[in-house]
């Protein structure tokens, strides 16, 4: 009689860690999702920024030729000359500015990229684990059900005699 409750004790407590566990993977997974639809948001986030970064090039580059193209037509004329240079000068540096950022920006989308598909990959990990442990969780219920319905069972032919 006292094994059989030592036995109960035991199962309900290896089904109680085993809720423990499926709570914690649950959670933990869920955390993994948050996280996930934000590297989700940045890497949108990042992609437009990107386009704009982009679009920016390309607009400084057709001024850049541009400011080139008038700084040889006056070359004749040199306050004006000094003036296109200085301008040509800025606009060259925004456009390695923005260049710099560019590529700073398609560093951080790749870098996101890989943290994306690895936390996926973990996810689901992470949800295997959880269904394995759900399954060994109704495992243990049934075998506790089992072992509850015998020591009914051994209670009520105990009380008959």
């Amino acid at each position: 009689m006292d094994r059989i409750k030592e036995k109960m004790v035991q199962l309900r407590a290896e089904a109680d860690e085993a809720q423990a566990k499926v709570d914690e993977l649950q959670t933990e997974a869920k955390a993994i999702k948050q996280d996930n639809l934000s590297k989700e948001q940045e890497i949108k986030s990042l992609t437009h920024k990107n386009q704009v970064l982009t679009d920016d090039v390309e607009k400084f580059e057709g001024e850049v030729k541009e400011n080139k193209k008038l700084l040889d037509e006056s070359g004749r004329h040199g306050q004006q000359n000094e003036t296109l240079q200085r301008r040509l000068q800025l606009l060259e540096e925004e456009a390695e500015e923005a260049d710099k950022n560019l590529r700073e920006a398609n560093e951080k989308l790749r870098q996101t990229d890989v943290k994306a598909g690895h936390y996926e990959r973990k996810v689901q990990v992470l949800e295997k684990e959880r269904d394995q442990w759900e399954q060994k969780y109704e495992e243990m219920a049934q075998k506790h059900q089992a072992l509850q319905k015998q020591l009914e069972e051994f209670q009520a032919e105990l009380g008959s005699l």
